[in-house]
């Protein structure tokens, strides 16, 4: 049976970085105004093109949206999600090496922000389970 137009829902496949400064803060990015979830904070990142993997969505996105060469990452969760008019799957990536500035290439703001305050900065719903995978992938680090 085929599923009527008001229950079909786009989908998106999103790879995200996750990135630490050496004073532990991590790296968000504002969406623009008229984004969906437009003007919440999000970890950097974007769409996949068609046949593009994860990481290699990750390495383009970075260098597009911050200036930088990603060197090294490993993968950190995986989200799915289901918002009202569309669902995403977030493919996330601690990013530990990088070569380059950080920059907002895009324009977009940026704030490094100490972790223990990133739960407080609006972001999309999706994002909750990664701040909670980095806290726990830290807190390991750290123990």
């Amino acid at each position: 049976m085929a599923r009527s137009p008001d229950t079909v829902r786009k989908h998106i496949d999103v790879a995200a970085g996750v990135l630490i400064d050496g004073a532990g803060r991590v790296l968000v990015q504002q969406r623009s105004a008229t984004a969906h979830q437009g003007g919440l904070w999000e970890f950097p990142g974007g769409k996949l093109h068609p046949g593009e993997t994860a990481y290699a969505a990750l390495v383009r996105e970075l260098a597009e949206e911050l200036g930088i060469e990603v060197l090294e990452a490993e993968p950190l969760t995986r989200v799915d999600h289901a918002y009202p008019d569309l669902t995403v799957t977030l493919d996330v990536w601690m990013v530990s090496s990088y070569a380059g500035r950080v920059e907002p290439v895009e324009g977009q703001p940026i704030l490094w922000v100490d972790l223990p305050t990133l739960a407080d900065k609006p972001m999309p719903p999706a994002d909750g389970p990664i701040v909670d995978a980095i806290i726990e992938r830290l807190g390991l680090a750290q123990a």
